[in-house]
């Protein structure tokens, strides 16, 4: 990522003018909120604490497997709280909290910009702390721990650019125009809407489940007594995102990788081969915008117990964009007495997400490419069957 600058002498912005009404003339309703948070903390005196109290919180998050996001109800809550953290757990103790510079100027900004008869800023401050509005600090890590932020927010409409409050040392906002090679350059604060927040991240679910291994560490395979040599566990061991999907306003991609499947299989009568379900194993991998290009280690397990009857499997990855619950149907094949039995797997989806891939995955397919990397559409797996 390029240097940071500091704010209050330089800042990056088109050479000319511009209204504010001019963009935002379509803006949808359901944005009204974003602005108006973003108005109100271009008022607040930021300093160092409340700086380092949101990069707390989006450095938490991150590690947890998520975005760089700081959830507004956190910020009122539990300051510095990231997303994936206890509910109690806090980075630290702050003296004076973003939340009560908030509050302040949220009052002011109620009593002066907002007209009769509008909501008022105690209605505001209640709806906001129970809201999916958050911060997202993109590029966080590359803060130089000086510079003030520029203020903006999700347009929608999958723009790129955007209005935005630069934050000054002496106290001053300039209005410059907010792009993402702006972000990656100087620190800039985006409120929009969480997405991922009430989904368990793949690095959540590693630490619930030890066997998964630990930061891209080694699988752990526990042997069985009733496990024949030919049982096998097909793992994810990297995944690499060719691109991102949505609008950098909204953050990075969340994609869900869904594997369907009969486990342990292991029938050996017609009655046995009807009291197997298919299982389907499903959890989100978020990729920040500045990891694009990179190859994640995950080591996840996909099919646990891949016995030798079991000839494919149902896979699918999908970037969550939401949208009504639905699901797609497919079929996991498995042999016995020579002939094949086919089971019906369905995946879980909703309708507004991009499809990344899906289709059928043949363990000869995967025996001849294990260790190695495929492309499935814009992603690059490495997947192994060990």
């Amino acid at each position: 990522m390029g240097g940071l600058c500091i704010l209050g002498l330089l800042v990056s912005c088109d050479p000319f003018d511009f209204d504010m009404n001019e963009i935002n003339e379509e803006k949808e309703e359901s944005f009204t909120a974003l602005e108006d948070v973003a108005a109100i903390l271009s008022m607040v005196p930021l300093g160092q604490e409340q700086m380092q109290e949101v990069l707390d919180a989006t450095g938490a998050s991150a590690g947890n497997g998520y975005d760089e996001e700081y959830l507004m109800k956190d910020l009122f809550e539990v300051p510095g709280k990231g997303v994936g953290d206890s509910p109690t757990k806090a980075a630290g103790s702050y003296s004076v909290p973003l939340k009560e510079l908030f509050k302040k100027a949220a009052s002011e900004y109620f009593a002066t910009t907002k007209a009769a008869g509008d909501v008022d800023a105690g209605e505001f401050l209640d709806s906001l702390s129970v809201s999916d509005i958050q911060i997202y600090w993109p590029f966080s890590q590359e803060w130089d721990g000086e510079s003030l932020p520029v203020v903006t927010w999700d347009p929608g409409d999958d723009a790129e650019r955007n209005v935005g409050y630069s934050l000054n040392r002496d106290g001053s906002v300039q209005k410059v125009f907010v792009s993402e090679k702006m972000a990656s350059e100087q620190p800039v604060w985006v409120i929009n809407r969480n997405s991922d927040a009430q989904y368990k991240s793949l690095e959540m679910r590693r630490r619930e489940d030890p066997d998964w291994g630990n930061g891209g560490g080694d699988i752990v395979i526990r042997s069985s007594a009733t496990m024949s040599d030919e049982m096998k566990t097909l793992v994810l061991r990297s995944f690499k995102a060719n691109r991102n999907y949505d609008s950098w306003f909204q953050g990075g991609s969340e994609f869900f990788v869904k594997c369907g499947s009969i486990e342990n299989f292991m029938a050996s009568t017609e009655a046995e081969l009807r009291l197997y379900e298919p299982t389907v194993t499903d959890f989100l991998i978020v990729v920040r915008r500045n990891q694009i290009g990179e190859e994640l280690p995950f080591n996840a397990v996909l099919v646990s117990d891949w016995a030798a009857q079991l000839g494919n499997c149902a896979f699918m990855m999908l970037e969550d964009d939401g949208g009504t619950r639905t699901t797609w149907k497919c079929t996991a094949m498995v042999k016995y007495n020579s002939k094949n039995y086919g089971f019906e797997v369905e995946l879980p989806m909703n309708s507004r997400d991009d499809i990344v891939w899906r289709g059928s995955l043949t363990r000869s397919y995967i025996e001849r490419y294990s260790g190695l990397p495929a492309r499935y559409g814009d992603v690059e797996l490495v997947l192994e069957l060990i």
